[in-house]
């Protein structure tokens, strides 16, 4: 981000309560896949039994909840459909071209909805981005000759810090803020020509998650999930290393979604 709206998202961004619930992350995987979302047989059937909107509870939202995360559309798993599963479902729809684009969960939505899945569970690499003792990453083995210019990328700008607008003005700078730093490492790729704020990354690429690279941007924050790793302003998902301010590597692809964000989830076609 540039501008003034920066300036506050830096603050609420690095600000990160580790004990605010979150909604995604490790905690939320491991909820899934308690509950055997992922695993048991008979979860799917589960799922579009009845029509699901605002108002009903049980383990089929619970599922949907799930799906939803696993999906691109970070949603708290609780097992009720409010307000916030409502928009995520309307997303979802908008996203996959599914009419009515609603919050009402009926057939086609969850046809849909268990495609992406499908997807999203047989294209996760075998292999994770190492993150070095330095606090520089390598890329897996394997890994599409994108991926490896990103990580790359990312590499060169670790030991700079955080300003609002850095990465906008010129690429090469001292400092980088959240979307400028995103904006780096996808022009490192050759993927990005010129610099774009956290809302203008929103519809960057096509929606969801991807195989080996995902972004997630809102109107306040920005970043990138390479390989299973996060690059990030933020201070969630793991160690700052090296200290300071700026981008850094982070273990926890999706630590950053506990700071409540309603992030939108894009991948750069192919990867």
């Amino acid at each position: 981000m540039s501008g003034a709206t920066s300036a506050g998202a830096a603050t609420k961004h690095r600000a990160g309560d580790p004990n605010q619930p979150s909604s995604g992350g490790a905690a939320l995987q491991a909820t899934i896949k308690t509950a055997g979302t992922l695993t048991q047989p008979s979860t799917p059937s589960q799922l579009g039994a009845r029509v699901l909107r605002k108002g009903l509870q049980g383990s089929d939202v619970t599922i949907l909840q799930g799906y939803l995360t696993l999906a691109g559309f970070p949603t708290s798993v609780d097992g009720a459909f409010g307000p916030q599963t409502a928009a995520s479902v309307a997303a979802f729809k908008k996203a996959h071209n599914v009419t009515p684009a609603n919050g009402v969960a009926g057939p086609s939505f969850v046809t849909a909805l268990r495609a992406a899945i499908a997807s999203y569970t047989s294209d996760v690499p075998a292999a994770t981005t190492t993150i070095n003792p330095d606090g520089t990453a390598t890329a897996p083995a394997g890994a599409p000759a994108a991926v490896q210019a990103m990580i790359t990328g990312a590499n060169s700008i670790l030991n700079t810090s955080y300003c609002v607008g850095g990465g906008h003005g010129k690429w090469q700078s001292s400092c980088y803020d959240c979307s400028g730093s995103v904006s780096y490492v996808l022009h490192a790729a050759g993927l990005l020509a010129s610099s774009e704020d956290s809302t203008g990354l929103e519809s960057y690429g096509l929606p969801g998650p991807g195989q080996w690279v995902s972004i997630y941007s809102d109107p306040s924050h920005a970043f990138i999930v390479i390989g299973g790793r996060a690059f990030d302003t933020a201070d969630y998902g793991g160690p700052n290393i090296p200290a300071g301010t700026g981008p850094r590597w982070r273990s926890n692809p999706l630590g950053n979604l506990a700071d409540g964000g309603h992030y939108i989830v894009t991948h750069p076609p192919g990867l």
